[in-house]
Formats: structure tokens, C-alpha cells, sequence
């Protein structure tokens, strides 16, 4: 267990995740409603190169729309603050990725930490929801969602639920309209949340210029939820450089569609050169890909 990883909160189980490694080390951070179940595959994957990898379960998380409603985005972030801190005492140098609103919190943690983060790992990053399951009423969210019938709305999951692959869609489906928020993550998103979102995004679009860890951007070409347009975005206002690589076989949820390697081969790819840049004589234990 990493030192000072503590529950999310005392009704939550924690569900985070960590995979002990080499010098430099992984945070990955789940998207809003999400669970680190959706960042595993991944981290698996890096772990197996080599790295030190944790997936932090945001405050919140993982229990009910009660649950998250409860917190914030300062409450969210607080967590990944706390998580950045354990792994700083196991590791030389890290890394912090995230998928969707996990994506805008890693570049929120950037901002803040400067030098202390080496590298981005941006995946399906979600300043807007403007893929192409959001119908075109969505610029009348953000005045309803301060009505009082509003703040009390939830937008629901919809088909496909960010994934291509049918199999999957099915059994992540099946977990979540059963309540298994662990595992698949909420089946509605509360307004509150959407609202919380739009704040991060906001201090975040203002901190991108700041910003010069170097950034590998991955994003699906038909991202059913974010269009690549957010991805472009992050790439043309970081103060540092970005690789933007579109994906051609999945939605939204990158990290566990059909494409899911090939994240992990490029993630890896990304992690190397960090590691050969920030520590070259440093003895990282680094494996290759089988």
C-alpha cells in the first residue's frame, strides 16, 4: 500500500490502485463519475514496462450519486493532491495521466506542481462535451442547470456509453444499470457534477500556457462524447510540446475500447523518452512490451 493512501471517504471503499515498479512512476486518474477500473488496463500494461503505477479513485467516487454530489472539484482534486504526495515518496520522477475529466485534472496538477510533473498523459481529454452523441440543446445546459429544477437533474448514460467494442458495451452496461458504480462507474451524471466540471475547466484553460511538462494526447476520431477538438485545443495552448495522435477503432473510453493497446504501446513509448530524458544514468528498471 503507498504511505498515506487513505479511503475516500468512511461509506466508499477505496478502490484505487497500486503496481510497485522502477523509478519513475505513473498517477492515473479516472474521469468524472468514473472509476479506476477504467484506468487498469492501462496501468497494468505500464506497470509491466516497468513503471510504479497508481490509480487514485477520486472523493466521491464510486458510491452513489448521493456520494458525489456531495463533493467538488476542490474535494476531487485534493484527493490527487494527496495521491501525488504518496507517490512522490516511492519515486524519482512522475508522470500523471488521466482519461476525460481526469485528463483536465492531470493538466490541473501540472499547473500547480510546475517541474515536479515530467510528462503528460492526456487521453480523451474533456474541456467539452461536443462528441457526437450530445445533441445540439446542449448550449441550453449551462443557464438550466442554475434553475432550481436543474440543479437537481441527472444526465443519464447513453448508448454506446463511450465504447465501440459490443461485448464490452454489454458487460460495463450490465454493471452499471445494476448499481455496480465500483466497476463500471455511475449509470447518471448529477448536474452538480457537470457544474463542478465546468469550474476546473475554467481555471484550467487560464493555466495552459503555464504549462510545459511535454504532453502525449490520445483521442478517438469518432469520440462519441469530447471531439477532437478538445484535443486540439490542449495541444495549440500548452506552454510546452504536444503529440496529438488520433485513434480510429474506438469511442470515448479509450483506455478500455478496442484500441486499448495501442495506448498502451504509445503511452509507453511516450514514458521512455521522459525516462531517458529526466534520468539517464539513474539505473531505471525499464522492461520492454511482450
Amino acid at each position: 500500500m503507498v504511505a498515506g493512501r487513505q479511503p475516500v471517504c468512511n461509506d466508499v471503499k477505496d478502490h484505487s490502485f497500486f503496481l510497485e515498479g522502477g523509478d519513475v512512476g505513473v498517477l492515473l486518474i479516472h474521469g468524472l463519475t468514473g472509476t479506476p477500473v477504467e484506468m487498469r488496463y492501462v496501468g497494468k500494461g505500464l506497470h509491466k514496462a516497468g513503471f510504479t503505477v497508481y490509480g487514485v479513485q477520486l472523493p466521491g467516487h464510486c458510491g452513489s450519486e448521493a456520494d458525489l454530489a456531495a463533493t467538488g472539484w476542490k474535494d476531487w482534486y485534493a484527493g490527487v493532491e494527496q495521491a501525488l504526495a504518496a507517490l512522490q515518496t516511492r519515486v524519482k520522477t512522475v508522470v500523471v495521466g488521466g482519461l476525460s475529466m481526469g485528463a483536465v485534472m492531470s493538466l490541473h496538477l501540472a499547473a500547480k506542481h510546475g517541474a515536479e510533473i515530467s510528462g503528460l498523459l492526456l487521453y480523451g481529454t474533456t474541456l467539452w462535451y461536443d462528441g457526437w452523441t450530445i445533441p445540439w440543446y446542449s448550449i441550453l445546459w449551462k443557464p438550466l442547470i442554475n434553475t432550481p429544477l436543474g440543479r437537481n437533474y441527472t444526465f443519464m448514460e447513453k448508448y454506446p456509453y463511450g465504447i465501440k467494442d459490443e461485448r464490452l458495451r454489454r458487460r460495463v452496461v450490465q454493471n452499471m444499470l445494476s448499481g455496480n458504480s465500483a466497476d463500471a462507474g455511475l449509470a447518471g451524471m448529477p448536474a452538480c457534477g457537470v457544474r463542478e466540471l465546468w469550474k476546473l475547466v475554467a481555471e484550467v484553460k487560464k493555466e495552459l500556457p503555464s504549462i510545459y511538462a511535454p504532453a502525449l494526447i490520445l483521442h478517438a476520431r469518432e469520440d462519441d462524447m469530447s471531439s477532437v477538438r478538445n484535443a486540439y485545443y490542449v495541444a495549440r495552448n500548452l506552454g510546452g510540446p504536444a503529440d496529438v495522435s488520433l485513434l480510429d477503432d474506438c469511442y470515448h473510453m479509450i483506455t478500455v475500447d478496442r484500441q486499448r493497446d495501442e495506448v498502451v504501446a504509445r503511452s509507453v513509448e511516450f514514458l521512455r523518452r521522459i525516462a531517458a530524458q529526466t534520468a539517464p544514468h539513474s539505473g531505471l528498471r525499464v522492461a520492454a512490451v511482450s
